[in-house]
């Protein structure tokens, strides 16, 4: 009941933080916006208030209990999708040289952001989602090293498995696909040290949902396929023929940015690990350029260690 609570105090709260830009071009509707950033900053800090409130779930487990498990213990019990959680409130102050390892980042909620209608107006809200996709949506083994030259740490993403193929679905049933990732993450921290309450985020990169070798129904792929489509020749001659189906037939390879706020409540100095909440804002998928991405918020919990 808490984290329902939390979750919808969470996302009640940033409705109106992701207005999209009013520009029309297709590198507008591509890009989160510099307010976009600013105001991710502001919703992820009432998310992870929210989340704070919660206290350690009664089935939670640590990582040196994880580790004892065999394969067969954790098969089919979800165990695997799971970060392993942090006991403790101590402290760890990294040095330049140093990684952060093992990072695990688990979604606990998804909201969508759509258009509201009522009484002839519209606005954007973000819309509470069901994910749709089996328990292989937690990031694991992400890791890259520390920097703190600057007075503050900075920690660099570099390898791992830092991205996930994700659905959602939204109440009306209409499915939503992205790539949950945090590639490329330079994220700066708002301190020396890693404290409950130590607070670090920064902008990632998100991937096309799918490749250049990916081929539609009919056939049409960015880097292999036909160049159009077959069945529909009349549609595609002549010098303005093609425009209706441009962008079904011209695939592209589309990167966009995200956002990520973390913040550490956890911290276990003999076992070097943090743990903490995060809330990450990044487009879904573009169907190869052929879709308006839609913005998704996602909100869950992390874990870490310091090596």
């Amino acid at each position: 009941m808490k984290f329902t609570a939390a979750c919808s105090l969470a996302l009640l709260a940033s409705a109106s933080a992701f207005a999209p830009s009013t520009t029309s071009s297709r590198d507008s509707a591509l890009q989160l916006s510099k307010q976009d950033f600013a105001n991710a900053g502001k919703i992820a800090l009432a998310g992870v208030a929210a989340f704070s409130l919660m206290g350690q779930p009664a089935n939670a487990i640590t990582k040196a209990e994880l580790n004892e498990l065999t394969y067969l213990q954790v098969k089919g019990t979800g165990l695997a999708n799971r970060c392993p959680e942090v006991v403790g409130e101590d402290s760890i102050t990294p040095k330049s040289g140093q990684k952060l390892v093992d990072m695990c980042i688990e979604p606990k909620a998804w909201a969508v952001e759509e258009e509201i209608g009522k009484g002839g107006k519209t606005e954007k809200k973000f819309v509470n989602s069901k994910v749709m996709t089996r328990q292989t949506y937690t990031l694991d083994g992400v890791e890259g090293p520390l920097d703190t030259s600057s007075g503050k740490i900075v920690f660099k993403e570099k390898e791992g498995i830092d991205y996930a193929a994700t659905t959602v679905q939204l109440p009306g049933g209409e499915r939503v696909p992205f790539l949950f990732t945090v590639k490329d993450l330079v994220a700066k921290g708002s301190g020396p040290a890693f404290t409950p309450g130590f607070q670090m985020g920064g902008d990632f990169n998100t991937p096309s949902y799918r490749t250049g070798l990916f081929l539609d129904p009919k056939g049409r792929g960015g880097t292999t396929g036909y160049d159009m489509a077959v069945a529909l020749p009349g549609l595609q001659s002549g010098e303005e023929g093609d425009d209706e189906l441009f962008k079904e037939n011209n695939k592209v390879f589309d990167v966009t940015s995200g956002r990520i706020e973390m913040e550490v409540n956890k911290v276990n100095a003999e076992e070097q690990e943090i743990g903490g909440v995060f809330v990450a804002t990044q487009l879904s998928d573009t169907d190869m350029g052929s879709k308006v991405p839609k913005k998704i918020l996602t909100k869950g919990i992390f874990y870490a260690r310091v090596d």
